[in-house]
């Protein structure tokens, strides 16, 4: 029962929070405008603005800032208990992770639909923007190679959710042409695509798809599909397969959430599920190698209660297509408190749901329970610790392990409801594999973006074509995932095409510090207009200081560090990663006595002709 009422009062909490705190900031605050200028109408160009409604906005907002981000980060963290994990994506989901997102979408559509890399150059310094550039770049590039990486080992884990994510890239894009091109309904054709959906998962865990082994390293093959669909995803126009792929995939998704809750509630009525009994609520003990819970807790748990990579979604593609502005707390303060409910979900399925028995997979792809050494079930906290081992090494616990003991979790919770267990590992494999990928195509597409921006400045004229900018992007994003991971802890060599768990350890800092940058925007916007800035200033000083002192920490700990191990590669983007964020908050600094009540420098006139109509106002 404890475990319902941890869910249901989180959920309670977040739709709260949403009237309440949400209302606040979008009238008090940002001071919402029906009748305002919208990039989407300013620069309409059917490719990348493109005036949408706010249903389909927000299930593109929702499913890319959803990647695997909210399932790694909680599913890693609960080492630590499961109690500070909640607490962390409960208040700070609310309190900073939602007002990040909503503050970076709000001053993007008041400046055309620009990134908060650009912004900073007017808000805070001309040399803002190209620092803030180069971070996003790194960032940016990281998020690619891991996320390439992830879905490829989901493939492979589970071959059962290929047929799935990769239909519905032609369903997508018949949804898309039937919509956006022949203005035809969008309920019935998004309806329909959902079955098709669902019906592959069914057909999927019958018929999985594996790569024959004479092909080779199925992890690189699957790489190359995947940068390669990137490279279409990101240049094609957004309404083709952008858009009603992220539409479709959110119902898909949104019904895979709604089965799990109901999962949970069955399982805690009926008292299958427990999770004091399952899981610490504060861990006594960690695994050897772990780092401190303060301050990784912060940098663990990215998505699911603050991510940088959010501020780039809001910016990049979702002020292009808000048709009002009124839309944006529906879909940037709305969205970040549904991946908030996620990340809750995330932890109650690796713990209670861990907790509920352990199973394996078999030749023949059935799933069969395991038992203790006397005949029992392995339930309870023997199941947790059989997964979250405290007496083992936490550097052995990576990505697939991760990935592992959500989709178990998650599965126990399914069967609760009666579904075959073999279909509900299917059901949640697919979930983890389309929040991955349309994390990875949306990603892409705010790359070319940067490198278009970084081009222009620096007049390095062929990058600022879209068709070589994404060449590039996707080229060194693969050629890093191409690489062989680090070694394993006997010494024995990762294959080729796990290049992305080199650059694991970076994304947790280098995803944060983005976010304290695009904090640092919103604040200068809010600060030049004599608004209010305590809400936004303190998260901003957290989001600051903790990736920093964890990064310091990563890069000179005298046991593990980057530094002492001579893992020069982190060093050194984990190094140049922090001088660029010091830098920015000198030039911050340096402007902000200057910046009270001082307007930013006006953006240049808008072209009399080609200007599409306003869309129609509505009350906030």
């Amino acid at each position: 029962m404890f475990t319902l009422l941890v869910a249901v009062g989180s959920f309670v909490g977040f739709v709260i929070a949403y009237h309440t705190y949400g209302r606040w900031l979008a009238k008090r605050i940002f001071a919402l405008d029906a009748t305002a200028e919208v990039p989407s109408c300013q620069l309409r160009d059917d490719v990348d603005f493109v005036p949408t409604r706010k249903e389909v906005i927000f299930g593109h907002h929702f499913t890319s800032i959803a990647g695997t981000g909210p399932i790694v980060g909680p599913a890693i963290a609960v080492f630590w208990g499961w109690l500070p994990a909640l607490l962390w994506v409960v208040f700070g989901s609310i309190f900073i992770g939602a007002v990040h997102d909503f503050g970076a979408l709000v001053v993007s559509l008041r400046n055309r639909g620009q990134t908060v890399g650009e912004i900073a150059g007017r808000m805070i310094a001309p040399r803002a923007k190209v620092l803030f550039l180069l971070v996003l770049f790194f960032a940016l590039t990281v998020v690619l190679a891991i996320f390439g990486l992830v879905i490829a080992l989901i493939f492979k884990m589970y071959p059962e959710s290929v047929l799935s994510v990769w239909i519905a890239m032609p369903v997508a894009v018949g949804v898309g042409i039937w919509v956006f091109r022949y203005g035809g309904n969008l309920l019935v054709p998004s309806l329909l695509a959902l079955a098709i959906l669902y019906g592959a998962v069914y057909v999927g865990t019958l018929y999985p798809i594996s790569l024959p082994t004479s092909w080779g390293n199925a992890t690189v093959i699957w790489t190359v599909f995947l940068f390669s669909y990137c490279f279409l995803a990101s240049v094609l126009p957004v309404w083709i397969l952008l858009q009603p792929r992220d539409y479709i995939n959110s119902h898909q998704l949104i019904v895979a959430l709604v089965l799990l809750v109901t999962g949970i509630f069955v399982a805690g009525i009926s008292g299958q599920a427990d999770l004091i009994a399952s899981a610490p609520a504060i861990a006594e003990r960690t695994p050897v190698a772990a780092p401190p819970i303060w301050p990784f807790l912060f940098i663990t748990i990215a998505c699911g209660a603050i991510s940088g990579f959010h501020c780039l979604v809001s910016s990049g593609t979702s002020s292009k297509q808000v048709a009002n502005e009124c839309d944006a707390q529906y879909v940037a303060y709305g969205a970040m408190l549904l991946e908030g409910a996620l990340a809750v979900i995330v932890i109650l399925a690796c713990c209670a749901g861990v907790g509920m028995g352990k199973f394996s997979r078999q030749s023949d792809g059935t799933y069969q329970a395991v038992v203790a050494a006397d005949g029992s079930a392995l339930v309870g906290r023997a199941a947790w610790q059989a997964r979250y081992n405290p007496e083992g090494n936490w550097n052995d616990f990576g990505l697939e392990a991760t990935v592992g003991a959500f989709v178990d979790g998650a599965a126990n919770f399914l069967s609760a409801l009666g579904i075959p267990l073999r279909l509900c590992v299917g059901v949640i494999a697919v979930l983890v594999a389309c929040f991955a990928a349309t994390t990875l195509d949306t990603a892409t597409r705010l790359q070319r973006y940067v490198i278009q921006e970084l081009a222009t400045t620096f007049r390095i004229s062929p990058l600022a074509n879209k068709y070589l900018a994404t060449l590039f992007a996707v080229g060194v994003a693969m050629a890093l995932a191409m690489m062989r991971g680090p070694q394993l802890p006997g010494g024995e060599l990762r294959p080729y095409g796990t290049g992305g768990l080199y650059l694991w350890p970076l994304f947790g800092a280098t995803n944060q510090l983005l976010a304290g940058l695009a904090f640092m925007v919103t604040v200068f916007y809010l600060y030049r207009r004599n608004k209010p800035i305590w809400f936004a200033l303190v998260p901003m000083v957290v989001m600051i200081v903790m990736p920093l002192w964890a990064l310091g920490w990563q890069m000179f700990n005298a046991s593990s560090g980057w530094w002492p191990q001579r893992n020069y590669l982190l060093f050194s983007i984990g190094g140049a990663t922090m001088l660029l964020q010091m830098w920015m908050v000198v030039e911050a600094l340096v402007a902000w006595p200057r910046a009270k009540g001082v307007l930013e420098e006006s953006l240049p006139p808008l072209p009399t002709t080609g200007v599409a109509e306003l869309a129609g106002g509505r009350s906030c």
